[in-house]
Parts: C-alpha cells; sequence; structure tokens
C-alpha cells in the first residue's frame, strides 16, 4: 500500500500548504488526494474480505519435462472475486483473472527440466485498485513438495540407431543365468535327492547321521550398474552429474526387463536388486532423483565379480577405474558424460557414451 500512503502524505502537505499560504485551491487537491488513498484502500481491502486460494497439485512425483497439471483454485465468501491476479512458482508470470464470480479455477500445465525435489511456496492472489495504488496479497495455507524424477532414455548404439540396444543386451545377457553353488556355509541334514558329492562323510562316520555339506551361492552374475557421483570442478559439472544419474537409470531399467540387474547407488554398501517386473523401481527412481555429489562408491569384491559391470561416472576419467581395468573376462562398460577422447563408444544414452574395456584391452593385446 505505499502507493495510496505517498498519495495520503501528498494530500496532507497540499492541506498543511493551504492552510500556510492561506489558498483555498490547495485544500481542494489535498482533500481529493486524501480521499483517493482512502478509496484506494477500502477497495482493496473489499477484495480481500473472504478470499483464498488453493492449489492442487495433480501428482507428488512427475519425471523431468513431462507434463504437471496443477489447479489454482479461488473463492471468496463475500459477494463475488475481485479483478486480481495469482502469482505462483508454476506461472511463468502473474496470470490475471476477471472478478465478478463467488469462485474460479485456473489450470496449468507445469514441466521440470531437471530431476530433484521441488519445494513449492504457497500461491497468492493479489488484489490492486483500479489506480494501482494500493495492493494487498493473500497467501495460500501451506507449501507443497514435488519430487521430479529422472527421465528414462533409450540407448543409441552406432549401426543400430535408437532403440534397445540388442547388441548391448547380446553382450551382457549370459550374466542372467542362475549362478552355481560352489562354497561351503556348515551343514545340514541330508536332503533326498542330493548328490552324494555333498555328504559329510566324516560327520556320517561319526554320528551315524546323513549329513551334507550347505553351500553358498557363487557372486550374482546379474549385471551390475554402478553409479560413480563424484562430480568434477569443470563448469556444467551439475548439468553432468544429471545425465549420468538419468544414464544409470535408463541402463537399470533396460537390463532390468532384459532379464534383471542390481544397481548400485552412492551411499550403499550392497547393490539393489530389480526384477523384470520392476517392482522396487519405484523406490530407487525416488532415491536416483535426490542423488548429490557423493564420495568414491565401495569397489571392495568388485573386481572379481564374474557378472558384468556397468560403471557410470558424473565426469570424464582420465583413467579407467581398476575395478574395470583389471576385470577377468566378464563384459566391462565405463560410461562417461559426453566422449571420452577420440575413442569409439558401444553406445550412448542420455547424453553419456558408454566404452567396453574388454574390447579396448583386446585391442590393446594386438597392437
Amino acid at each position: 500500500m505505499e502507493g495510496a500512503r505517498s498519495t495520503a502524505l501528498l494530500g496532507l502537505f497540499l492541506l498543511l500548504a493551504g492552510a500556510l499560504f492561506d489558498a483555498e485551491g490547495l485544500y481542494v487537491a489535498g482533500v481529493a488526494f486524501l480521499g483517493l488513498a482512502g478509496l484506494s484502500v477500502a477497495w482493496v481491502l473489499t477484495g480481500v474480505r473472504g478470499l483464498s486460494i488453493e492449489r492442487t497439485i495433480g501428482a507428488r512425483r512427475v519425471v523431468e519435462d513431462e507434463p504437471l497439471l496443477v489447479e489454482l483454485a479461488l473463492a471468496t465468501t463475500y459477494l463475488s472475486l475481485p479483478t486480481c491476479s495469482i502469482d505462483d512458482a508454476l506461472l511463468p508470470e502473474p496470470q490475471q483473472v476477471k472478478g465478478g464470480r463467488r469462485h474460479t479455477t485456473v489450470r496449468v500445465s507445469a514441466r521440470f527440466g531437471r530431476r530433484g525435489r521441488r519445494v513449492l511456496a504457497p500461491p497468492a492472489v493479489i488484489v490492486r485498485d483500479p489506480l494501482g495504488l494500493s495492493s494487498r496479497a493473500v497467501t495460500g495455507t501451506h507449501a507443497q513438495e514435488v519430487l521430479v524424477l529422472p527421465r528414462i532414455e533409450p540407448l543409441v548404439v552406432p549401426g543400430e540407431g535408437e532403440g534397445d540396444g540388442g547388441s548391448v543386451a547380446r553382450r551382457l545377457r549370459p550374466g542372467v543365468i542362475q549362478s552355481a553353488e560352489v562354497d561351503v556355509d556348515g551343514l545340514r541334514p541330508y536332503r533326498e535327492g542330493a548328490p552324494a558329492s555333498r555328504i559329510h562323510w566324516p560327520s556320517v562316520a561319526r554320528t551315524g547321521e546323513m549329513i551334507e555339506r550347505r553351500l553358498l551361492p557363487e557372486g550374482d552374475a546379474r549385471p551390475l550398474v554402478l553409479l560413480d557421483a563424484r562430480a568434477g570442478t569443470e563448469p556444467g559439472a551439475g548439468e553432468a552429474l544429471d545425465a549420468a544419474v538419468r544414464a544409470a537409470a535408463s541402463l537399470a531399467v533396460h537390463l532390468a526387463k532384459a532379464g534383471g540387474c542390481l544397481l548400485l547407488l552412492p551411499g550403499d554398501r550392497r547393490p539393489s536388486p530389480l526384477e523384470p517386473t520392476l517392482a522396487a523401481w519405484g523406490h530407487l527412481h525416488a532415491r536416483l532423483a535426490v542423488v548429490e555429489e557423493g564420495n568414491a562408491p565401495p569397489l571392495a569384491g568388485l573386481a572379481s565379480r564374474r557378472g558384468p559391470i556397468l560403471y557410470v561416472a558424473s565426469r570424464v576419467l582420465p583413467r579407467p577405474p581398476g575395478v574395470l581395468a583389471h576385470a577377468p573376462g566378464a563384459a566391462r562398460f565405463l560410461i562417461v558424460p559426453g566422449a571420452w577422447g577420440a575413442r569409439r563408444p558401444a553406445f550412448t544414452v542420455s547424453g553419456c557414451s558408454g566404452y567396453d574395456m574388454a574390447m579396448a584391452r583386446a585391442r590393446r593385446r594386438a597392437a
């Protein structure tokens, strides 16, 4: 109401000047300005009386760049709505609303270009008098939160174009077979049909009962998608981290549909399984949405893993991680934002390029 206050002060100044110089014309102008200020304040106070605004969000989660339906509902309990404007974080600029009704709804299709948690301040409706001397805002009751999920993008293989990355899937599919049992994990009563090689004969001789060895399964052979969220210091590091998160999410979904995979996120010591049904994807997708720059991922024991490893880095690495450089025979891929020098990628996804470390080792040996 700064304009109304200034107008009122001007009116008082003219009245004082009229009294000081005995100028009747100044009295008229002073009273006019005071009346104008009072009318503008009365206009606004009457307009905001009983006025309320509420925002309804179509979903609490939305994928990057996908539309989110939002409704802004204005209502009044006194006469009718005044001509006003709505100010909301989801609007590119305040939107004008004509008065004359008891309630009205403004629909907005909002989009978010980057993943993460978005806290939306309460919306506000602003009432102004026709001359713009006075204004007052009525704010909604509470803020709201939207979780923006990283989008899933297709794999693009050179020579095959955009699609499901069939050749990459064929490289990784052998890793999906069931693992064999090889490690001893104690003893248990003999089960009918168990192979004779499992029988623990010293225990049979000592107790007279059939005892067999209990075995542990060999390391999981499903493809492992590992996200390294250590961002670089160069400009655009935040965008590179977002691209790496999208790449990890896209690879995880693609490999899960092809037979299942594991996903190791920053801060986890053990990977999370993702089955072809994608039953656990909702939780993992939400965690990917809030990934921040982190420390080095836990790599202990991964170098000897017989299943494929897809190492997704959020920056271009000067050299392959040891877990890839000294891998045995299984498929090993390094995925980095952009390109990794002049090397030819095996596939691209979400602005990142994937490089086959096994083929790189074979080329070096041939050379």
